[in-house]
């Protein structure tokens, strides 16, 4: 039975495309799920229109993160933390403290995925932090200073 999927299903497709299952898998599991819809005429070209929204969406997304990663290369990121006399931080700064730090000041929001420390930063200084997403390179330093 030929459906489109609503949703990325693993082992079967992405959202929006057309394939061929068992009738009953798509009888009794996909399509009760709303994971799919019967391949209708209507509903192909539904499925056409929301894959090309999809697309032109994930190009805006691309640019803009883009975007962000350039100005984030040129702002200047302060992460205060509590330290010991050693200059050790009592708790490692992570991916999320980053991006709370970015949103916070200099406005921008990237995706979780996209900060790539190896490991968290331990240690009172300057980092330069790398940033990947939707096929964009960069980096950006941050600060960490003791509070």
């Amino acid at each position: 039975m030929k459906v489109i999927l609503t949703r990325d299903v693993k082992n079967i497709g992405r959202a929006h495309e057309e394939v061929d299952v068992k009738d009953g898998y798509a009888l009794n599991y996909l399509i009760p799920q709303k994971y799919a819809v019967a391949a209708t005429t209507v509903a192909k070209k539904e499925a056409e229109t929301r894959r090309k929204q999809a697309a032109d969406r994930s190009l805006l997304d691309t640019a803009l993160i883009a975007q962000n990663i350039a100005t984030l290369a040129e702002a200047r990121i302060v992460i205060k933390a509590k330290v010991n006399e050693k200059g050790h931080l009592y708790d490692a700064v992570g991916a999320n403290d980053i991006l709370r730090a970015c949103k916070e000041q200099a406005h921008i929001e990237l995706p979780i995925d996209a900060i790539r420390l190896e490991k968290p930063l331990k240690e009172v200084g300057i980092f330069d932090v790398p940033v990947s997403a939707s096929g964009t390179f960069g980096k950006f330093s941050i600060t960490i200073e003791a509070e």
